[in-house]
């Protein structure tokens, strides 16, 4: 343990190593303590969804402190809370008509499991006891967001004494491996659906609270997209059993898959509860959220009135006045649809420089979320060796060109697989948006040399 490792107090994610300390971010670099510029090519975990240091945001969040910075919510509400949801909610899209707001992504998917179960019990069914999700996925690092995701590597310490032992999984929609060859994408889709309609016939459909899935993939995988259907499938068979549908768009949601949602692209898909975080604050402040479906609150409002959960700093006055000014600046520069075309350019730019290299075996995602996944060999699909760590090399290399990515390892069966994401700014100048792509390339050029 180094010096500097040992005088830092805080518990950094890697006990042996302290990171380098951003002095200043602004737009879409951080400035190192060491005067190192660093284009944020990932927004941290696609956070930044406005790049840093908007002055709108600055000037809100100081606003409200001059007004009030915290009420609890058992007996008040403010004005930045109310009309956050109102913007998020208006016109009761998808029908959704009510927000529930707290600090986090992971608090934001325990809040859907305990309303999902809540619902369930109001509603006399309460032997709903069960949730259904897709391995390769992740829903957060509390003990309930942890149960229902299935990212190996860090359920590991946890499985056999804190995991809830009520959920099981189908397949992802994870095209690249799982889809077979020559099968058509609707057949696909298909074959996924009937999948899931067989788990809640086995598990037992009446004992089913819900469906858990994100709409594009995160952090376990990578920018995984469902083939065509598959969430209007999902959608009837969860109708077929009344079976809740709760979608996870804490990385995918806040515009940065070309729509506000990124479900919308999937046709009727109407969920019952969705969950936002990362962009909905745009890292500014700490702030995630659960949208719920009409459906949803009829049930409790017709029974106890209540919803039985809350957190000290829920619905928090100033991160809902920093969300609610990223949600201004996403609305007025247009912020969505701008994503979606510069997707378009990043779309055919990584794979015009990356499908032929050696060990690039998928390029996925949509509007400024992607991903390249790498293997060792093109042809079977095989995984690289995990005591290769190419996804860090990635990393590593990149950082000292001046580009941050977040890499993933553990994609393909949760022990192998490596995949770096992309998730820049939506206001991403086309100059920087550039410069990405070219600093990323040479710091594959370093790595694959390595590795060959």
């Amino acid at each position: 343990m180094t010096d500097q490792t040992k005088s830092s107090k805080v518990l950094h994610r890697l006990l042996l190593h302290r990171p380098e300390t951003v002095t200043s971010a602004s737009g879409s670099y951080y400035t190192l303590s060491t005067g190192q510029r660093i284009l944020d090519g990932c927004t941290g975990a696609a956070v930044a969804v406005i790049g840093h240091g908007d002055p709108d945001v600055k000037a809100a969040v100081v606003e409200q402190m001059s007004q009030v910075a915290y009420a609890h919510t058992l007996a008040f509400t403010t004005n930045s809370a109310e009309e956050l949801a109102g913007t998020l909610l208006d016109g009761n899209p998808h029908g959704l008509c009510r927000a529930y707001f707290v600090g986090s992504g992971s608090e934001a998917m325990d809040a859907a499991m305990k309303l999902a179960r809540q619902y369930w019990v109001e509603a006399g069914q309460p032997q709903r006891r069960r949730f259904v999700a897709r391995r390769q996925a992740y829903h957060g690092s509390t003990i309930g967001s942890m149960s229902v995701g299935s990212h190996v590597a860090r359920q590991k310490p946890y499985k056999d004494a804190l995991l809830l032992d009520n959920v099981s999984y189908v397949s992802p929609t994870y095209a690249y491996r799982f889809q077979k060859q020559g099968e058509p994408e609707e057949a696909y889709a298909q074959r996924l659906v009937d999948e899931l309609d067989a788990e809640f016939r086995a598990v037992g459909p009446e004992t089913v609270m819900a469906f858990i899935a994100e709409p594009v993939g995160g952090a376990t995988v990578g920018c995984i997209t469902p083939p065509r259907g598959y969430f209007e499938g999902v959608r009837r068979v969860c109708d077929k059993y009344d079976i809740l549908l709760i979608l996870d768009e804490v990385m995918c949601g806040s515009g940065r898959t070309g729509t506000y949602f990124a479900f919308a692209q999937e046709g009727d898909v109407r969920p019952d509860l969705v969950t936002l975080g990362k962009g909905l604050g745009g890292g500014y402040t700490p702030i995630a959220g659960v949208l719920a479906h009409q459906r949803v609150i009829d049930v409790l409002a017709a029974g106890s009135g209540a919803f039985v959960h809350g957190h000290t700093y829920q619905a928090h006055p100033v991160c809902c006045a920093a969300a609610l000014a990223v949600q201004k600046v996403l609305r007025r520069d247009d912020l969505v649809a701008r994503c979606a075309e510069k997707g378009k350019w990043l779309e055919q730019e990584l794979r015009t420089r990356f499908e032929p290299r050696r060990y690039v075996g998928d390029i996925r995602g949509r509007g400024l979320f992607w991903a390249l996944e790498f293997v060792k060999d093109k042809e079977t699909k095989e995984p690289l060796a995990p005591d290769l760590h190419f996804a860090s090399e990635m990393r590593d290399q990149a950082h000292r060109l001046g580009l941050a990515i977040y890499p993933g390892a553990g994609a393909a069966d949760g022990h192998a697989g490596d995949h770096v994401i992309l998730a820049p700014p939506l206001n991403v100048s086309q100059e920087d948006l550039e410069i990405l792509v070219d600093l990323l390339e040479k710091a594959y050029d370093v790595v694959e040399s390595r590795v060959s």
